[in-house]
């Protein structure tokens, strides 16, 4: 059963955003009371949180998939929908964050070390925050935006200050487990340590940690091996130390060709030249192995290298090493500058910048790509005649209009905004409000006349215009002259002509 996972592949969703309410008010005599219906909540996000007891991603390796809840709809009388609860993930010290493309996103370090990898979606505005002097009753609401939907990686770099190193069977795990309270599994084969070991080593008041990773063999930059799974767990390490076998069984190998086989491996791995390396010559409690270790030792020192003999079952040479390490690793803390916390940065928008980008494909189709304008597209209704003419209102305001009539765009062409895909037609007119849910500019022109224009003109009817002149003649009888068509009544006749 697996019981160690370093790297893993999430898949996120974070909470969609719930939809305004389109309502009236109505109480007893009093009708049409104006527009009550409240917003949508937002969605929950997705936080990924440093915990220190995290040592494995192994939760995420069985439970890839991570959702979090959505924004409640709005509803009448004015009232708000909650707000979708945000999801918390714990995650181990030194994950670090990458996009499918490899791209980092985020490298967290230390406890409690946040970052908000999804967003969720924001809530739909009501009907009732969309009223202003033009759309008294709004007959729309906003829809709830989508949470983010996407994949990402995570990786896990052991945070440690030293890391041991060396072939398989060198002894590594045996001096982990001498030298702190670490507990791996040791066994007389190639490969008996199949996932990376932390050990916290005590040194009189100082304390460091050490990270036992799998034997690396030649080629192991490369992917051979076990290495190129585990390398990057002494990334961060502030000291090397070469764990070289001193009493080994196979005739071509020795403790110095061992060490440039390793070093060979880590200058190809990349980005550990700068880290301080030390050397031990493990197994002296074998005769042959003490013989050896003394044999090559000055040759390793001439290299600039500083050499311990030890013993891992008899314990020899164990306490000047672990000094040793104690005293590299605070001479690399103090030479390394402290980290800086993270710092919010805030950029705002340029007085002049339009928000969105008008560029034309080669389809012919007039492109606009911006934040607030595909964020205005997912929040629209188009069932809605006067969401979309709220629509065309808001990007008018925004130039987009400006832009495409700038850009040669005639009435007619295909316009898209992020999914959705239409043709333009200028927004002609002021927005006078008629039946809820409609706008008489979207509506398409035909001869027949509107029931309003047709109420209209029989009032006109009725009324007599003020060209009409009204003249009574010699003999009392009244007439007019403006209209010969309509009747004529005359005085002392019954009869109409």
């Amino acid at each position: 059963m697996t019981t160690f996972v370093d790297r893993v592949v999430l898949h996120l969703q974070a909470g969609d955003g719930g939809h305004g309410c389109v309502s009236v008010k109505r109480e007893k005599f009093k009708p049409l009371g104006g527009p009550d219906g409240g917003d949508g909540g937002h969605g929950g996000n997705i936080t990924l949180v440093v915990d220190p007891q995290q040592h494995t991603l192994l939760d995420f390796h069985f439970r890839p998939h991570v959702k979090a809840s959505n924004g409640a709809g709005g509803a009448g009388a004015n009232r708000d929908g909650a707000n979708g609860s945000d999801l918390v993930l714990t995650v181990p010290d030194g994950t670090v964050v990458l996009s499918t493309e490899g791209e980092v996103l985020a490298d967290l370090i230390g406890a409690d070390a946040t970052f908000d990898v999804a967003r969720g979606g924001r809530g739909g505005r009501g009907n009732a925050s969309l009223a202003n002097a033009r759309r008294k009753v709004p007959g729309f609401a906003e829809l709830g935006e989508p949470g983010d939907s996407f994949d990402v990686v995570l990786e896990l770099k052991s945070v440690a200050d030293v890391g041991l190193v060396g072939f398989p069977s060198a002894g590594k795990s045996s001096l982990i487990s001498v030298i702190s309270a670490a507990k791996p599994k040791i066994a007389d084969y190639p490969f008996t340590t199949l996932v990376p070991n932390l050990g916290v080593v005590q040194a009189g008041e100082k304390t460091f940690t050490v990270a036992d990773v799998p034997g690396l063999i030649p080629g192991a930059a490369t992917g051979k091996g076990l290495g190129m799974q585990f390398l990057r767990h002494i990334e961060r390490t502030s000291v090397l130390l070469h764990v070289l076998d001193s009493a080994t069984l196979e005739i071509e190998r020795d403790p110095v060709g061992d060490l440039d086989a390793i070093e060979a491996e880590l200058s190809a791995y990349g980005g550990l030249e700068d880290r301080p390396r030390m050397v031990v010559l493990n197994k002296i409690d074998i005769p042959d192995g003490r013989d050896l270790a003394e044999m090559v030792k000055p040759d390793l020192e001439a290299r600039g290298y500083q050499v311990f003999m030890v013993s891992a079952v008899t314990r020899e040479g164990l306490k000047e090493l672990i000094f040793a390490l104690s005293a590299a690793v605070d001479e690399h803390r103090l030479a390394t500058p402290p980290a800086e916390p993270s710092r919010v940065v805030v950029r705002p928008r340029a007085i002049d910048e339009q928000g969105f980008t008008l560029e034309q494909d080669a389809e012919g189709v007039y492109v606009i790509r911006g934040k607030q304008v595909e964020r205005w597209i997912l929040q629209t209704n188009f069932d809605n005649d006067e969401a979309v003419g709220y629509l065309g209102d808001r990007l008018e305001r925004l130039g987009v209009e400006a832009a495409l009539t700038k850009k040669g765009a005639q009435p007619g062409d295909p316009v898209r905004i992020g999914q959705q895909e239409f043709d333009w037609h200028p927004t002609s007119g002021d927005f006078v409000q008629g039946p809820r849910g409609t706008d008489a500019r979207l509506e398409e022109k035909t001869g027949r006349l509107t029931a309003a224009q047709r109420l209209a003109a029989r009032k006109a009817r009725r009324v007599r215009s003020d060209d009409e002149l009204l003249h009574m003649s010699a003999d009392g009888k009244v007439s007019t002259v403006a209209n010969a068509n309509r009747p004529v009544l005359v005085e002392g006749d019954d009869t109409e002509e």
